[in-house]
């Protein structure tokens, strides 16, 4: 198939598949006429990639999954170092989690702090501060 019809048939631009192409991702055949031309293969190629990325994956880290896929294996995860590649960003994905867990905790308190000052404010009879944002 033409670059065009894989661009459709995966959901993307000829612009996207040219610039795979050029980091190595799709391969750059040629046929007699001097047109890209592509298999099924390329497709599922492309469908790994952009499920990885809608995971999060840089382009780069889909490298192992799609030499999987095109040495022959079933699935672009098969491969060992595709296997290396979800233990290291499931490792990401744990610290941000951490990372984020310790920012849910701070904001957490300090709502508590500023809820504990409006019910003091409002036992002592002062009257509310206005606010220009209401609520």
């Amino acid at each position: 198939m033409r670059i065009g019809e894989l661009a459709e048939r995966a959901g993307t631009t000829t612009r996207t598949l040219r610039y795979y192409e050029s980091r190595g991702l799709l391969p750059a055949r040629r046929g007699g006429n001097g047109y890209r031309e592509y298999e099924e293969a390329d497709l599922r190629a492309l469908e790994q990639i952009r499920t990885l990325q809608d995971f999060g994956f840089e382009l780069e880290e889909t490298r192992p999954f799609v030499e999987c896929l095109r040495a022959g294996h079933p699935e672009g995860d098969s491969c060992p170092a595709s296997l290396a590649v979800y233990r290291r960003k499931l490792g990401e994905l744990d610290a941000l989690i951490g990372e984020l867990t310790a920012v849910r905790e701070s904001v957490g308190a300090q709502l508590e702090r500023a809820e504990k000052v409006m019910d003091v404010l409002a036992a002592e009879d002062h009257p509310s501060p206005r606010c220009e944002l209401g609520g």
